[in-house]
């Protein structure tokens, strides 16, 4: 019982260790008619520590936001950005060498969903 207790937690750790750093790919927008709109870059700055994560969330390396509310639920990667515009909420799975999933906001009274797929930056 006590192997696989630390079995896990240093499985735990080692995922910490992967999701923590930069992270770059794209942006795609899914809210115009038919779904598939403008493709843009995002790039992230993650830093996590135990289930919370911290860092910024933006288009590219100069322009970075904070994010808020981060936690990381066994593979599933949930934060906040919040704009003067309005909150941009993020879903993403993490499997260890990718980031996908979407994002998700009301802005100016319109949704804006997109989707993500980010990779490890070297």
């Amino acid at each position: 019982m006590r192997r696989l207790a630390l079995f896990l937690m240093i499985a735990s750790l080692a995922l910490a260790g992967e999701l923590t750093g930069k992270w770059s790919g794209t942006f795609v927008n899914t809210s115009t008619p038919g779904g598939s709109g403008q493709t843009t870059g995002t790039y992230m700055d993650l830093k996590l520590s135990g289930q919370t994560v911290t860092g910024t969330a933006g288009p590219d390396e100069t322009r970075q936001m904070e994010i808020s509310n981060g936690k990381l639920a066994g593979k599933k990667l949930t934060f906040d950005v919040v704009q003067p515009e309005g909150t941009l909420k993020f879903d993403l799975t993490f499997d260890g060498e990718s980031l996908q999933g979407a994002a998700s906001a009301e802005i100016d009274g319109k949704r804006m969903s997109a989707k993500l797929d980010l990779k490890r930056k070297p």
